[in-house]
C-alpha cells in the first residue's frame, strides 16, 4: 500500500510480487508493475527532476522503478528512492550509438520484465520506440518542450515524440502545440502540470540558518531588496533582458542575482558579465553559479523573475517562487500563462520587453506589507491547489495503468 493517501493507484496490485525471502521480488511471470524511464542524462533540470520524482512514486505505489539514462549526479537520488539505474549513451544523437542503443534497450526490457516503457527526450525516443514495439510493451512518451521545427527533417526528427500509445503534455500549450504543429488526436494526450515538492517547499521548513547561510555565500547586504531570476545560463532565458531592465529601474538599493550553471557556455557568462560591467551594475547584480539549496534561495528573495524570451513549456521556477509566497514576474507566453493568476500571485510582461518588466518591478518592489502578504498566501494556495508534486505524480501513475488496460484489452 502506497504511503502516500494522494497516489493510491493499481501500479504494483494487479499482480503481487513473489519474494524471495528477502522481500525481493523473484522475476517470475507474477511480479511487481516494472516502469522503464528512459532520459539523456541525470543532471540538474527539471525533466531530471521529475523523472526522480516519478520514480519515487512508482516505489511507493508498489512498483518497481528502473531509469535508464547517461548518469549525471542525480543517479544517487534514483538509488535513495530504492530505484534503479542503469547507465547506457542514450544521450548521443548519433546513428550508429541509437542503433545499438535500440538492442541494448529490447534486452534490458526483456531481462527486467519491464510493462510500461516511458521516454522523455528526442534522441532516446527513436532506439526506445522502436525496443517497446519489438516487445510489445507501451510507450508513454512525455513532450516537455517546443522543440525547434527548423525544416522537414528536424519535423521529422521531432515527430517520434509523438509515437507513444499515450502522450504527455506538461501544460495546455505544449497540447495545442502537438495538436497544430504535428496533429496529434486530442484522445492521446494526457495534459500533467508539472508539480512542486510542498514538503521542500514550505516556507514553514525552511530554516532562518539556511537563509542566513546563504546570504552570507552570496555576501547579501541587511535590509536591501534582492530580485532572482534562476535558470541556467542561455540566451533565452533573457538574462540579457533582466539586465537591461534593472539598469532602466536606475536603484541602486536593490540586489540581483542571477542563479544558474553555465553548462559549458563560457562564452555567454562573459557576455552577461560584460553587460553588467558596460551598464555600471557590478555592485547590484551578480552570477552566482549552481544552487543546492533553492528553497533558501528564494526565501531571501523579495521578487523572483522569469524573462524567457522563448515560451517555456512549463516553468517550473514560478510554482516553485509561489510555493513559497514569492511575488513573480514571468513573461506571457507558454505554461506562465497557466500558472500566474495576473496580480493576484504575480504578472505576466511581453517577451523581450524591458520596459514593461522595469515597471513591474518598480510595482513590485513598492508592495506594501499587506499587500505582499495577501499576494504570498494567494501564490501558495495556487500552487497547493493546482501544481502538487503528488497530484502530478498520481495523474502519471493513472496513465501507466490505463496504458496497461489498454495492452490487456481485446
Amino acid at each position: 500500500m502506497n504511503k502516500n493517501s494522494d497516489i493510491n493507484t493499481d501500479i504494483g496490485q494487479k499482480e503481487r510480487p513473489l519474494n524471495d525471502g528477502d522481500g525481493n521480488p523473484t522475476p517470475n511471470s507474477e511480479h511487481m508493475t516494472t516502469v522503464l524511464q528512459v532520459l539523456p542524462a541525470l543532471n540538474t533540470g527539471g525533466v531530471e527532476r521529475s523523472t526522480v520524482e516519478i520514480a519515487e512514486a512508482i516505489v511507493e505505489a508498489g512498483g518497481r522503478a528502473l531509469v535508464v539514462s547517461n548518469g549525471g549526479n542525480m543517479v544517487y537520488e534514483i538509488e535513495r528512492a530504492q530505484g534503479e539505474h542503469i547507465e547506457m549513451p542514450v544521450h548521443s544523437k548519433n546513428p550508429f550509438v541509437m542503433y545499438a542503443n535500440f538492442g541494448r534497450l529490447v534486452k534490458l526490457i526483456k531481462e527486467k520484465h519491464v510493462d510500461v516503457v516511458h521516454v522523455r527526450s528526442r534522441a532516446p525516443a527513436w532506439s526506445t520506440y522502436f525496443a517497446a514495439k519489438q516487445c510489445g510493451k507501451p510507450l508513454v512518451i512525455t513532450f516537455h518542450g517546443t522543440y525547434s521545427v527548423g525544416n522537414f527533417l528536424k519535423r521529422k526528427y521531432n515527430k517520434i515524440m509523438t509515437s507513444g500509445n499515450i502522450i504527455i503534455a506538461n501544460s495546455r500549450f505544449i497540447a495545442g502545440h502537438m495538436r497544430r504543429i504535428y496533429g496529434v488526436p486530442i484522445n492521446k494526450i494526457r495534459v500533467i502540470h508539472r508539480g512542486v515538492d510542498l514538503l521542500r517547499f514550505d516556507p514553514k521548513q525552511v530554516s532562518a540558518e539556511r537563509v542566513v547561510a546563504l546570504a552570507n555565500k552570496w555576501r547579501l547586504e541587511d535590509g536591501l531588496p534582492v530580485i532572482m531570476l534562476p535558470g541556467r545560463l542561455t540566451r533565452w532565458k533573457g538574462q540579457t533582458v533582466f539586465i537591461d531592465a534593472i539598469k532602466q529601474l536606475a536603484r541602486r538599493d536593490i540586489r540581483c542575482l542571477l542563479v544558474g550553471d553555465a553548462q559549458g557556455r563560457d562564452d555567454y557568462r562573459q557576455e552577461l558579465e560584460s553587460l553588467v560591467e558596460h551598464h555600471g551594475l557590478g555592485e547590484i547584480v551578480r552570477i552566482v553559479d549552481h544552487c543546492n539549496d533553492m528553497p533558501a534561495a528564494y526565501m531571501l528573495t523579495d521578487i523572483v523573475v522569469s524573462a524567457s524570451t522563448d515560451p517555456e513549456a512549463f516553468g517550473r521556477v514560478v510554482i516553485e517562487a509561489q510555493s513559497l509566497g514569492r511575488p513573480v514576474i514571468a513573461t506571457a507566453h507558454g505554461g506562465a500563462q497557466e500558472t500566474v493568476i495576473e496580480n493576484e500571485t504575480g504578472w505576466l510582461v511581453p517577451p523581450g520587453d524591458v520596459d514593461a518588466l522595469a515597471k513591474r518591478l518598480d510595482k513590485a518592489l513598492n508592495l506594501t506589507p499587506e499587500q505582499r502578504n495577501i499576494l504570498s498566501k494567494k501564490g501558495i494556495e495556487n500552487v497547493h491547489k493546482r501544481f502538487s508534486k503528488d497530484t502530478m505524480c498520481a495523474k502519471t501513475l493513472d496513465v501507466y495503468n490505463e496504458v496497461l488496460t489498454l495492452k490487456k484489452a481485446p
